[in-house]
């Protein structure tokens, strides 16, 4: 056996010394005993396990449920947790003492990673709030504000695969419950790793001297979602369907749309409760293919004139249609065109009695449609394009809605710095209720809005590769030999935003203005091994600007085959 062969080993042991969870500790033994013997399989499994540790970044954890520091689990909790009461107390004011609260939803091990936390939080003298029970996202996100604390834990991995878990933070004060950024994230994750190299998780002082919350929190959200568009004329007689993809959104959504006068929906029953398997999906994503399909099967047979899904933690929301073109006469709207519907609801709503206040903004991520700043430029609003995550659209000036492609918006920036697909809902019942009440559709107002900023239609390009090196090898060829056009149509202007000007959103993303007036976006997925671009297209007809997507869609795929 080498020397790193060995080295590694010790490593493993020394991890398995300090692991309080009888299943991961027999895994790890298991797979220690293999290697030890020389089994090449599990000394790369270790490898892969104990040669990095997940990354705390600006959404803090995510990953894989297994032994390890390259996994989720109760040691990596734990450094976590110990990590973020040294910051949160490093940061205090002389003679305070910081309040930090706790959300956990369905997945394998939420509940357990919760209470993990609490305890250290609590061992390290923090004032610690553990909500009742497992409850959605927005739910935590809320919570930090209503507190008034100084940081927010979820426990969730949102709708990754079902083997993985997460651990998401939010600051307070300042930041006003927004998910961490920079240099907030880089600080955690050096008092994480000086809790790492002590070696000793079962050595952190833990109390259970915490505060469970009472159910009036649940109550104060559902209030002030509720009041977020209470049902108008039209509602009665609404027909429609609502899973909560295996998540927990269906317990809390139910109650609110009862309170804010919404008829019941029909349910997908076999994805209406949690489970932490997600059985009837094999991926818990409504983005994904598939996913809502049993919820358009449901709305077929039952003659519903809308879909409405959340994704297991219930902070975004996908909202499906008729649609007599589309397979199965269902069709999912795309992140872009509900981002659009709500943007212009929120327009509409902030100029309602007149000019909106100054500094009133619309925003979304710069790979978001263009199509909500031509919205806000019509009703006299600001309008922001941040980097793409919550955690940049939340802290734009003046905001009164904000959205992603990814399915993701907010609506009630009073109340949740973050993306909250149960509020979403509410808003987009709203629309589809007041449409319903004179005879039309979520569709008719979506050309309502067309003819009020244009015709926009939005495309994307994903390319996964099993090394991540192809990626890198693209945007530097992209970078170091400029395309002069997409096919046809000539590129007019590019922007490299890894050198972005003051001011502007910088990060590794590259933007194309074309001839025709379209847009193309190019940039590494954040979490999976995919190039991904973005097109965007606007025209004097939704078929003109379906076309130049489609056109550009070719011409752009053949650019990086060539690259790749």
């Amino acid at each position: 056996m080498s020397g790193q062969e060995a080295a590694l080993l010790t490593q493993a042991r020394a991890w398995l010394r300090q692991d309080p969870d009888p299943e991961t500790r027999d895994e790890l033994a298991g797979l220690i005993t293999r290697a030890g013997s020389g089994d090449e399989a599990a000394l790369a499994d270790l490898g892969d396990r104990f040669r990095t540790r997940l990354a705390f970044g600006t959404a803090g954890l995510r990953g894989e449920l297994a032994a390890g520091p390259n996994r989720m689990n109760r040691v990596l909790v734990a450094q976590a947790a110990a990590g973020f009461a040294a910051y949160l107390a490093g940061r205090a004011a002389p003679d305070t003492t910081p309040t930090v609260v706790i959300g956990y939803d369905g997945r394998r091990n939420s509940r357990v990673f919760a209470r993990d936390s609490a305890e250290i939080f609590a061992g390290a003298g923090l004032r610690t709030i553990l909500l009742p029970r497992l409850l959605p996202t927005p739910v935590l996100a809320f919570a930090v504000r209503h507190l008034g604390a100084d940081a927010g834990v979820m426990v969730t991995a949102s709708h990754n695969p079902p083997n993985d878990n997460g651990y998401k933070v939010y600051l307070g004060g300042a930041d006003q419950g927004s998910q961490i950024v920079s240099p907030a994230d880089a600080e955690i994750a050096a008092h994480i790793q000086r809790v790492a190299d002590g070696g000793d998780a079962l050595g952190l002082p833990r109390s259970d001297a915490y505060e469970t919350a009472g159910e009036e929190i649940v109550d104060a959200y559902v209030a002030a979602t509720a009041a977020v568009s209470p049902a108008p004329v039209g509602t009665a007689g609404l027909r429609w369907v609502y899973t909560a993809m295996h998540g927990v959104g269906w317990e809390t959504f139910s109650r609110i749309i009862g309170d804010a006068g919404y008829p019941a929906p029909w349910t997908v029953g076999e994805q209406r409760d949690p489970d932490p398997t997600f059985r009837t999906v094999s991926f818990p994503n409504p983005e994904e293919p598939g996913a809502m399909d049993l919820a358009f099967a449901k709305a077929r047979t039952l003659g519903a004139e809308l879909v409405i899904a959340n994704d297991p933690d219930a902070d975004r929301l996908a909202v499906g249609v008729p649609d007599e073109s589309a397979e199965g006469g269902w069709r999912r709207l795309s992140g872009n065109e509900v981002g659009l519907l709500l943007g212009w609801r929120a327009a509409r709503a902030a100029t309602a009695d007149g000019p909106a206040a100054p500094g009133t903004s619309l925003a979304c991520s710069l790979v978001s449609s263009p199509a909500l700043g031509a919205v806000a430029e019509r009703y006299g609003l600001d309008f922001h394009e941040t980097l793409t995550g919550f955690k940049w659209i939340s802290r734009a000036p003046g905001i009164a809605f904000g959205f992603e492609e990814a399915l993701g918006y907010l609506v009630n920036p009073g109340t949740v710095r973050d993306k909250d697909g149960i509020s979403a809902a509410v808003a987009l019942l709203g629309l589809a209720a007041e449409a319903r009440g004179r005879d039309a559709t979520l569709v008719d107002l979506l050309e309502e809005v067309a003819a009020e900023v244009g015709h926009f239609a939005s495309g994307q390009v994903s390319i996964r590769v099993d090394d991540l090196a192809v990626i890198g090898r693209i945007m530097a060829a992209l970078r170091q030999d400029p395309p002069a056009a997409f096919g046809d149509v000539a590129i007019t202007g590019a922007e490299d935003l890894l050198t972005a000007s003051e001011g502007a959103p910088a990060g590794d993303v590259l933007r194309y203005r074309l001839a025709d007036g379209s847009r193309v976006i190019v940039r590494p997925s954040g979490t999976e091994p995919k190039l991904k671009v973005y097109i965007d297209a606007r025209a004097d007809s939704a078929e003109s600007a379906r076309a130049a997507v489609a056109h550009l869609d070719a011409a752009i795929r053949e650019v990086l085959t060539r690259l790749g």
